[in-house]
């Protein structure tokens, strides 16, 4: 430990060992079963041990063990009984060496949310439970967690010199894991009033938690690679659309940047952001069977042109289904790419809210590059002009909430284009979207 941190721990495991001394010193009444005190003590460093995930942190189920504690042995003797089980949980790691035995007053100045709930029993007389004494019960368990607050924070600030900044998303979890299983730990209190040492028929629930825990981290890595594995595909489409037709593949790279910012400002949910990102990126990906001299023609393309053309969504669909998983999703996504807000688009008509909001946020973002950047067949559109064709498609060709979203996404969006060249131009910092056109 570094000098500063070795120092905060000796001031918190100090004042831990003082509390739970002066506790026991003054608020002790009555004899200790040794074989209650060793086997609850055994217990919750047991219990210290099974670590399992809460959001991106963890906890412990000792409260399986710490509330008949309370019970069980005098209250006054709790703090004293869960420093011995705190300092006994880590000797396995001292052995191992996975541990400095300075690390052991860490162990000595967590154990302060213990203090709390003792100081509440002693003071409310509490030896015996009994519901009507809930009230007791809810204020020991506030100052468990106001105990744990206090010591973390005290931690902090001699270890670093600064307040905690508490991440409350992942203390609520924390606290609420606690909040839950003392019900259960309060049940084994009452058993034990019928049967001596009954408590320990609740312990074996605390194997499930860390069994439940392996499942899901089992679950969330292989979710993780799988979702690798889909961007990873949907990356290699993408390169591909790239060297089969750099324009049409530059343009679904500028589409993605900008179909993320409607989302972002319509602040849809992540699972949906995902699907605007790869419906973005591959909207265009059937172009890859339109012939060349239909997708680079100058000038306006005929019927024939125009049905094979608009062949490239159904075909795009039909390529990510061979994938599968999320990426049929997205294909539903590319298929509905030009449909429009009343119905008029294509392959299928659809209209209004029965078109993905994916899709329907890709079209606007579509529509916009389509507009701003060079095509074979036109020049590109001034800014201004190009917002004044997506409002005057409000409720048409477009959602209108979708471009009230787009105007304020790119109103905060510096733009810059490269005219240097005649290729196709893209922005400096914020890609731009595809071409609705075709």
């Amino acid at each position: 430990m570094k000098p500063r941190e070795f120092a905060g721990a000796v001031v918190s495991a100090t004042l831990a060992l003082a509390a739970a001394g002066l506790l026991f010193a003054f608020g002790h009444r009555g004899a200790v079963d040794p074989v209650d005190f060793a086997l609850l003590v055994l217990a919750t460093a047991v219990l210290g041990r099974l670590e399992f995930e809460v959001g991106s942190g963890f906890t412990v189920p000792t409260q399986l063990a710490f509330v008949p504690m309370l019970f069980v042995l005098s209250p006054a003797v709790v703090p004293l009984a869960v420093i011995a089980a705190a300092v006994l949980d880590r000797v396995p790691d001292l052995l191992r060496g996975r541990w400095h035995p300075q690390r052991l007053l860490l162990s000595v100045g967590d154990a302060w949310f213990a203090v709390g709930p003792a100081l509440v029993f002693v003071l409310a007389g509490i030896n015996r439970p009994s519901l009507a004494d809930w009230p007791i019960f809810v204020l020991a368990l506030g100052a468990q967690l106001a105990g744990s607050l206090a010591a973390s924070t005290l931690s902090e600030w001699t270890a670093h010199g600064r307040a905690l900044r508490l991440p409350l998303p992942l203390m609520w979890r924390v606290w609420l894991v606690d909040v839950m299983l003392s019900p259960i730990g309060l049940l084994a209190a009452f058993a034990t009033l019928v049967q001596p040492r009954a408590y320990v028929l609740v312990l074996p629930l605390a194997g499930l938690i860390p069994a439940f825990a392996r499942e899901r981290r089992e679950r969330i890595g292989n979710a993780i690679e799988l979702s690798a594995a889909y961007r990873g595909t949907a990356n290699l489409l993408g390169e591909v659309l790239t060297a089969d037709d750099e324009y049409t593949g530059v343009h679904s790279q500028d589409v993605v940047v900008l179909a993320l910012a409607i989302a972002d400002e319509l602040r849809v949910d992540p699972d949906e952001r995902r699907l605007v990102e790869f419906g973005a990126m591959l909207h265009d990906i059937g172009k890859i069977n339109t012939p060349p001299q239909i997708l680079n023609k100058p000038g306006p393309l005929d019927d024939d042109e125009w049905a094979i053309m608009r062949q490239h969504t159904i075909v795009g669909q039909a390529m990510l289904d061979r994938v599968g998983g999320t990426l049929h999703e997205v294909g539903c996504v590319v298929r509905a790419s030009h449909e429009r807000f009343d119905g008029g688009g294509y392959p299928d008509g659809l209209a209004g809210f029965d078109i993905p909001l994916a899709a329907r946020i890709v079209a606007v973002a579509d529509a916009y590059d389509a507009m701003t950047t060079h095509r074979p067949y036109r020049a590109p559109l001034p800014q201004e002009v190009a917002l004044s064709e997506l409002r005057d498609g409000e409720g048409s060709q477009f959602d209108p909430l979708v471009v009230y979203a787009a105007v304020a996404a790119l109103s905060r969006v510096p733009i810059a284009r490269d005219d240097s060249s005649d290729r196709p131009r893209t922005f400096t910092r914020a890609p731009s979207p595809p071409i609705v056109a075709r």
